[in-house]
C-alpha cells in the first residue's frame, strides 16, 4: 500500500481567513485509488516551515501533495523554496506562459511582468499545466518519493 501526506501552505489557512477544502477532496480521491493518507498539515508561508514539513512528510509517505503558496504575491514562496529544496534553477515554461497569456487576453486584461513570472518553474520538475489559473503545478521525483505542488485554488 502507498502512503500519502498532504501539506497545505498559506498564512490565510492558519488564521481562518480561508477554509481548507482541498485536503478533504484530495483525501477522498486518494482513498478511492487505494492510497492511505497518513497526515494532513498546514504551514505558514515561511521557507523553513515548508522545508521542515517536506522532510517530515518524506519520512512517512511515498507521495507528498502540497497546495498553496504558488501565487504572484510576495508571500507566495513555495515555488522558490521547492527550487532550493530540489537544487533546481528557475526556467521559463513556454507552455505555461502561453496559457497565462491566453487567460489575460480572454479577459481583456494587460499581463504584467509579475504575471509572466508565474510561468517560471524549477528545472527539475515536470510541469503540470493549469488551464484554470496562472500558477502551474509541479511534480518532482526525489529519493523514491513523489512530490506534487498545486495551486491552492480548488479548481
Amino acid at each position: 500500500m502507498k502512503f500519502a501526506e498532504i501539506i497545505t501552505i498559506g498564512d490565510e489557512l492558519l488564521i481562518g481567513q480561508v477554509v481548507d477544502t482541498n485536503s478533504a477532496w484530495m483525501g477522498q480521491k486518494l482513498n478511492e485509488i487505494g492510497i492511505k493518507v497518513k497526515q494532513i498539515s498546514s504551514v505558514s508561508d515561511d521557507k523553513q516551515h515548508i522545508v521542515t514539513a517536506l522532510k517530515e512528510a518524506a519520512s512517512r509517505a511515498d507521495v507528498i501533495l502540497m497546495t498553496g503558496g504558488l501565487g504572484p504575491t510576495k508571500d507566495d514562496i513555495t515555488k522558490k523554496t521547492l527550487a532550493e529544496f530540489f537544487d533546481s534553477t528557475m526556467v521559463l515554461s513556454e507552455d505555461s506562459l502561453a496559457i497565462i497569456q491566453e487567460i489575460f487576453r480572454s479577459r481583456g486584461r494587460e499581463m504584467t511582468e509579475l504575471n509572466r513570472q508565474q510561468a517560471m518553474v524549477p528545472d527539475k520538475c515536470n510541469v503540470l499545466l493549469n488551464k484554470n489559473g496562472t500558477a502551474p503545478g509541479m511534480l518532482f521525483e526525489h529519493d523514491g518519493k513523489i512530490y506534487i505542488s498545486m495551486p491552492g485554488v480548488p479548481e
